[in-house]
């Protein structure tokens, strides 16, 4: 079984920061077959259209999903109480390719940082970079931290953590990393992907576009990528979210 829309059971919901919700809901069948940099598309009472969620991390038959209010359906979906039954379509799309052997730097920009939490536990020593605007929008600090990882926490203005952003960091640790995988606001992908290609290091991207159906029949999240001297047009949630970043045409 590849994906599937099940029932979940929602076992948790809490605010971790301003705005921003963390999720956790029980499935025994599409939790355990989720892998890092997947996600899950929410169906929300009211809308027709569900709302695409990174999988922030795995537990067992639980999934953690971490999300922000940005509209109405998030908004809905930030007062749902324990014990509800929400329709989740899960896992989708294509994520970061782990290998054992490597040390990855994993870079996170706001809400782009909860699905590299998953990824980071899939390694030893991982090197965690995440960025945020400010103090009130960090989040899963600890988390990382209790997954082993080497980190470090930018904030846009210095209200936290260090004053700048992820790429300074970067700068400054990309030769003790074998590959960066990345999530987060065009602009932050776009230097990223620079930096990486100026270092000679491989970088995937992960994705962020507005979704329909979330399995490729809608092709309404379609990006462009240059392969083979060609440009065309691939599907975020079917092709992707997880690009090469010397294919996307930032």
């Amino acid at each position: 079984m590849k994906y599937d829309a099940q029932s979940f059971t929602l076992v948790e919901n809490k605010e971790i920061a301003k705005g921003i919700f963390d999720w956790k809901v029980k499935n025994e069948n599409l939790a355990k077959i989720s892998l890092p940099g997947q996600f899950a598309h929410v169906s929300v009472p009211g809308k027709p259209l569900r709302r695409p969620i990174s999988i922030c991390d795995v537990q067992g038959d639980t999934l953690r999903l971490v999300f922000q209010v940005k509209g109405e359906g998030t908004e809905i979906m930030s007062r749902q109480t324990p014990g509800a039954e929400v329709d989740i379509l899960a896992p989708l799309g294509n994520g970061f390719k782990i290998e054992k052997g490597k040390r990855y730097c994993f870079i996170g920009g706001g809400i782009g940082v909860p699905p590299m939490l998953y990824c980071a536990k899939q390694t030893e020593n991982p090197l965690v970079i995440t960025g945020f605007r400010n103090k009130d929008l960090v989040i899963l600090q600890e988390d990382f931290k209790n997954a082993g990882a080497e980190l470090y926490m930018t904030t846009d203005d210095g209200s936290a953590g260090i004053h700048g952003f992820v790429t300074d960091v970067l700068k400054e640790k990309i030769n003790e990393a074998d590959e960066i995988c990345a999530c987060g606001p065009l602009p932050m992908l776009r230097n990223v992907a620079k930096l990486a290609k100026n270092f000679n290091k491989p970088c995937y991207v992960s994705l962020e576009e507005r979704m329909g159906c979330g399995v490729g029949a809608c092709l309404v999240c379609a990006c462009k990528v240059k392969r083979n001297q060609t440009e065309e047009y691939l599907h975020v949630c079917k092709d992707g979210p997880v690009f090469n970043s010397e294919e996307v045409v930032f």
